[in-house]
């Protein structure tokens, strides 16, 4: 890591694209993901202040295991008042871990809309936890940039679910290398348990839906719900349901949404939703299974996204017959297999792209896994 981060120092002049950029060195998956939560920024401060709990709940699990403390139980506040207790936490430190786990909680649990002003504060916030991070624990003579303010960005809707998207999945990778890492295999099983256990139920008309504690803050891709998608893409301009934690416990207290004689809305949405969840449910399983790689999904298949594959460009020549997509997505900055959201379906919400032109790009990705798997052998 030394010899990375002096190359890094020795390039500190060199305009970099993102912030974080100096963590590479450090953690590329908490680059990507520090990259990730600057985007969303101005253009969705909810999402922003949601994920951001997962990033400093990361560099604190990387402080406890390089302090050899026993791991307190899975609960960001645990961490941080193991830290505090053991005197590694300075009264800013600890004020700035407590500002982005209250905002964080606010953020997945309140129906409010955020301002961008409190995703700034979040993300300074976070500035200072990483600096104390990367000083105290990884290199003090390491060069960490002054603090800046983050410029806003023209993405559209659809870029931001894409981001919404990988934010999920980078955070799965880096939190499960995490665990391998450290080898507890028995740890990682109490909390597969914990992950899958009940929190809550949502009814509909004497109906209800189980809903496991994994699912708890996921994002409501409107394209997951083929019967509902405008319904759910209207409350979420409302601000009213984006994620899980904000669906009413029964379904009929969205009836305020609805214009007169569309409760078929609701009743759709209950019946999407239950194959989303049964879904959702066997996706992680293959997951565990498969722990510390990376999926792409599309309707009831999926792909392991392994090194080679993740580095193949997206461009005309190695994907032929979806050159609108195509353009699109290098517009947006995803130039590599690797940059594509782990759902592939939410790229219908660009211009002129249905789920045949997914269907056609995930075809290809197949073929290409299977000549690089032809090619090893």
């Amino acid at each position: 890591m030394l010899e990375r981060i002096e190359e890094y120092n020795d390039k500190e002049n060199e305009a970099d694209s993102y912030f974080y950029a100096f963590l590479e060195p450090i953690s590329p998956k908490m680059a990507q993901l520090a990259k990730e939560l600057e985007n969303t920024i101005f253009n969705s401060p909810r999402m922003m202040l949601t994920h951001s709990r997962v990033l400093s709940e990361y560099i604190l699990k990387q402080a406890i295991k390089i302090k050899k403390f026993e791991e307190p139980a899975d609960n960001l506040l645990d961490r941080i008042n193991l830290l505090q207790h053991k005197g590694c936490l300075a009264e800013d430190i600890c004020n700035a871990l407590h500002h982005v786990r209250k905002m964080g909680n606010q953020a997945a649990h309140e129906t409010r809309a955020f301002r961008f002003s409190e995703a700034l504060l979040s993300w300074e916030a976070l500035y200072k936890i990483i600096k104390w991070y990367v000083d105290t624990y990884v290199d003090a003579k390491f060069k960490v940039p002054p603090y800046q303010d983050p410029l806003p960005t023209n993405q559209n809707q659809s870029a931001t679910e894409v981001i919404e998207d990988r934010l999920q999945s980078l955070e799965e990778l880096l939190m499960s290398l995490k665990e391998r890492e450290e080898g507890k295999e028995e740890e990682e099983e109490e909390v597969q348990g914990d992950e899958d256990r009940v929190i809550r139920a949502i009814s509909y008309q004497g109906q209800q839906i189980d809903i496991p504690y994994f699912l708890r803050d996921i994002y409501l891709l409107p394209q997951r719900f083929p019967h509902a998608e405008k319904f759910l893409i209207r409350l979420g301009a409302e601000q009213q349901v984006r994620v899980m934690s904000e669906l009413p416990s029964n379904l009929n207290d969205l009836k305020q949404h609805l214009k007169r004689n569309q409760e078929q809305n609701i009743e759709n949405l209950f019946k999407d939703l239950k194959v989303f969840v049964e879904e959702e449910v066997e996706r992680r399983r293959v997951q565990m299974e498969n722990e510390g790689k990376l999926f792409l999904f599309f309707k009831d298949q999926y792909i392991v996204i392994t090194d080679e594959l993740s580095i193949i460009k997206l461009s005309n020549n190695e994907f032929r017959g979806i050159p609108q997509l195509i353009r699109q997505l290098n517009e947006d900055d995803i130039c590599t297999v690797g940059q594509l959201p782990k759902e592939l379906v939410i790229l219908t919400k660009y211009d002129k792209v249905g789920k045949g032109t997914v269907e056609k790009l995930f075809n290809q990705l197949i073929e290409k896994q299977k000549n690089i798997q032809k090619a090893a052998l």
